[in-house]
């Protein structure tokens, strides 16, 4: 048996922190991964002051351990190999495809980003235009760059954060790790687990559409999701044939992100707020076997739609969630994404320290994100299992701080200078994909599990270029 912590990763030497990433990622979810079939192959590190590439790794092989369980159900073997490519796995922490005779649109506002601010430093996430409407009311300046610069500068950094969360948008003060473990919520995410989770009585299921080639074939995904995590949680969900239906509000654009995580899936407008919006919306939730959503953890309650109203409605569901900050302490209803909780919770100031720079230092790539994607595709995998198996419903809950809380062990230095190629030929699949704004050529998939097949319908989609129904 392999030991405690570690498992037999048959092509290369242990990674000193893979072992230990995934125990706590699978234990999570209540299914600890048997390391003994996985191979973890190459030796690739991404760049960083934490150990990011042993987190894609390990969070990946456990959403692989799910899909093995699930395989399982329609005669997979339950110990199937699952094989890890640490460099693909880094890559698809970051951007999976090269566009062919078009360019992809800039992830970033013109205005986001880090700001010196008195004797510290703020950043701005302003990618909604809401959100940057927010910021320079606090700001009082017009939409430029200077001009930001200058009036951040004359501003205490939490004072700032304060006025712009006050006007609804999203900002946070860097920390360090100390101070984050201090704050009021800091404090609250070290008692709450990784990942909640209840379980609720179900029909049991029969007759199931599936095999062990696609074992999600006929799953029906509703889609709440926003930029990352959850749109990385459903990626991989289609991937295993699930029929995702992504459902955004009627002026919601992620244009930057949208090529990259909208592989598969059907992309719909509803208005919530519009009566026949609401009852076209409740028949798809009636309808779904796996709801994921990612909205701040009082948004579809003020919609009408709280756990309970969404369990009346579909009792058998498996309803998966995430939130930026937890979900206790007096964060858990505000806004934040992967970049403003690296800079609240103390990766970024780490990565400045390690570095011996004067400026935060963010990790490579998205990885609480990414991380918490996968997380999410495990939770809703096992969610089904359990469906299929117990008859259980189920509820499972997670954060992008949480995961934060992951890297502290890895913070160990050894990543610092390593060289990490561009995206590049070799890296990606045979063949072109056709997506809304021209063709691409996407990175092969990062994992392999013996018998089951890993395969999207259909390129990515833009935001409202399906009706709000089910492909099947």
């Amino acid at each position: 048996m392999p030991a405690a912590g570690f498992g037999l990763w048959n092509t290369v030497a242990v990674q000193s922190h893979t072992g230990p990433l995934l125990d706590a990622l699978s234990a999570a979810v209540g299914h600890p991964v048997e390391r003994s079939s996985l191979v973890s192959s190459g030796a690739d590190h991404l760049p960083s002051a934490f150990a990011v590439t042993d987190l894609a790794v390990a969070s990946i092989a456990n959403a692989a351990g799910a899909a093995r369980r699930v395989a399982a159900l329609a005669g997979g073997s339950p110990s199937a190999p699952i094989t890890v490519d640490r460099r693909l796995a880094s890559i698809w922490f970051g951007v999976t495809f090269d566009p062919i005779g078009w360019t992809s649109p800039p992830v970033w506002d013109s205005i986001a980003g880090v700001y010196p601010c008195g004797d510290s430093f703020v950043r701005l996430h302003t990618n909604a235009p809401h959100h940057k409407a927010a910021a320079l009311r606090a700001l009082d300046c017009e939409e430029d760059r200077g001009a930001v610069t200058n009036a951040v500068a004359s501003w205490d950094p939490l004072d700032l954060e304060a006025a712009v969360v006050a006007e609804g948008g999203v900002a946070s003060a860097l920390r360090t790790r100390h101070e984050w473990v201090l704050h009021p919520q800091g404090a609250a995410l070290q008692s709450e687990p990784l990942v909640h989770h209840h379980q609720h009585v179900a029909e049991r299921l029969t007759d199931l559409p599936v095999t062990s080639r696609r074992p999600l074939g006929g799953v029906r995904v509703l889609d709440l999701t926003r930029v990352l995590a959850g749109p990385v949680a459903t990626r991989l969900l289609a991937g295993l044939g699930a029929d995702v239906l992504r459902i955004d509000p009627p002026a919601w654009d992620e244009a930057g992100v949208a090529a990259e995580v909208n592989l598969g899936k059907r992309c719909a407008r509803l208005d919530l707020r519009d009566d026949q919006d609401r009852a076209i919306f409740e028949q798809r939730l009636r309808e779904a076997d796996v709801l994921l959503h990612g909205y701040r953890r009082d948004a579809l309650a003020r919609l009408g739609y709280d756990e309970g109203a969404r369990r009346r409605i579909n009792p058998s569901l498996v309803d998966v969630s995430l939130n930026a900050w937890g979900h206790s302490g007096p964060w858990r209803d505000r806004r934040g994404f992967d970049s403003i909780v690296q800079i609240a919770a103390g990766v970024a100031h780490h990565g400045m320290v390690a570095y011996g720079l004067d400026a935060p230092k963010p990790l490579p790539v998205q990885a609480l994100d990414h991380a918490t994607g996968y997380t999410l595709a495990s939770c809703a995998l096992h969610g089904w299992a359990d469906r299929v198996e117990h008859g259980e419903a189920s509820t499972w809950r997670t954060s992008l701080a949480a995961h934060a809380e992951l890297l502290w062990p890895t913070a160990d230095g050894a990543h610092l200078e390593v060289g990490f190629a561009p995206l590049g030929d070799p890296d990606l699949a045979r063949g072109q994909e056709s997506t809304s704004w021209g063709p691409v050529r996407r990175a092969r998939p990062p994992l392999s599990i013996g018998g089951v097949g890993f395969a999207w319908p259909n390129g990515s989609a833009d935001h409202g270029t399906s009706p709000p129904t089910w492909r099947n």
